[in-house]
């Protein structure tokens, strides 16, 4: 026991700074497309070998819809003149769904601009708790997995007066998880009818958001939209943990609108 505490005091404190500040994002983190219209061509190829369709070319411009994507950099590695790149920005939880559809000439913005509008503390954080009951609706895990490192003492999303709870009786928010499947519709709904007014939906994930990979399964309905209203997508396969803080967040409106797309 001694050794532990030893090794705590060594190690000293590691819980992010995030919200209160930003911090510096892993190298090969994938976040939100930018394409370079100087040199890209409309071929097509993106489009073409997106696996969720999430990239569209219509009336000669690339359409984007970011509920569908994976954020895989397929589309980047395979541009063949390299127009395509990811950027950083992870903070894309949107309110209306038609926000993360956008057109290429909307997006195209240099990497230092996309940096600057994610400088910046949040303002007035502590103003609301938020108790949680997540939903599996079918998925494969990743967003779970996500899920559940939110309340390590990395992130510790307790400390922002947030945390999960066993019933849906006991729940402000439902935060649901993966494409809903035929089986699990019914108990989807039921949560929902548990769950007190008033009440947010929380749609986190591609799947979530769209039906992502699993769209057109003869298994799978797709988006929680299709059962449920829903207050706020979370885009990502899977989002990381700043990502579903972030969505939370704006879920209660503990942070200051700003145009995240």
């Amino acid at each position: 026991m001694f050794s532990l505490f030893k090794k705590s005091i060594k190690t000293g404190k590691k819980t992010t700074k995030y919200p209160y500040e930003q911090e510096d994002t892993p190298a090969a983190f994938l976040g939100r497309i930018v394409i370079n219209l100087q040199t890209c061509s409309l071929c097509g190829q993106c489009a073409t070998i997106c696996p969720t369709k999430a990239i569209k070319k219509e009336d000669g411009k690339l359409i984007i819809e970011y509920n569908k994507c994976l954020f895989c950099g397929v589309c980047q590695r395979h541009c063949p003149e390299h127009s395509i790149s990811h950027t950083m920005d992870f903070e894309l939880a949107v309110r209306e769904k038609e926000k993360l559809t956008v057109a290429v000439n909307e997006i195209n913005e240099d990497l230092d601009v996309l940096k600057g509008k994610l400088a910046g503390k949040t303002e007035n954080i502590l103003r609301r708790s938020l108790h949680i009951r997540h939903v599996d609706s079918g998925s494969c895990n990743g967003c779970d997995f996500e899920i559940n490192a939110l309340t390590n003492p990395v992130y510790d999303i307790q400390r922002l007066g947030i945390d999960f709870v066993a019933s849906p009786r006991h729940a402000d928010l439902l935060l649901v998880t993966g494409s809903v499947t035929e089986h699990l519709e019914t108990a989807l709904k039921k949560t929902f009818t548990a769950t007190p007014d008033p009440k947010l939906v929380v749609a986190m994930g591609a799947c979530a958001c769209s039906g992502g990979i699993f769209q057109g399964s003869y298994a799978a309905i797709g988006g929680v939209d299709k059962i449920l209203p829903v207050d706020i997508y979370i885009p990502g396969c899977p989002p990381r943990p700043q990502a579903i803080i972030y969505g939370l967040l704006k879920a209660i409106e503990r942070i200051p609108p700003r145009n995240s797309i």
